[in-house]
């Protein structure tokens, strides 16, 4: 089984193994982590924290403990990047799957149409 495969989980019609409340919410994090809102909120906090220091705004210590600094906000848009790419890689397999499983079923309806003409 490949690493993708592994990621995309059971097709839809195996019988999935129960799932653990942990491993549903872990589930979740890269759909937030990918989110638009998620993404705007990290672009507003790198503004705040970078942007506005360097044209000399004063920006709180507080902010600064709280909101971290450039380095924070820029490998946090990294996992967002990244987290979005997986969801997208995985999502295009699924979709792959069933199109090869819906190109078997028309496979196996040709051959039996072609056996019964003989």
């Amino acid at each position: 089984m490949s690493l993708i495969d592994a990621m995309a989980g059971p097709p839809e019609d195996a019988d999935a193994p129960p799932e653990t409340k942990l491993a549903k919410v872990l589930g979740y994090v890269p759909r937030v982590l990918a989110s638009k809102p998620h993404i705007v909120f990290l672009a507003v906090l790198g503004v705040y924290l970078v942007v506005l220091p360097l044209v000399h705004v004063h920006v709180s210590a507080f902010a600064e403990l709280v909101g971290g600094n450039y380095t924070n906000v820029t490998s946090d848009l990294g996992a967002c990047i990244a987290a979005g790419g997986t969801l997208h890689i995985i999502r295009s397999h699924r979709e792959h799957r069933k199109e090869i499983a819906h190109l078997h079923e028309l496979v196996a309806e040709m051959h039996a149409k072609l056996e019964g003409r003989s």
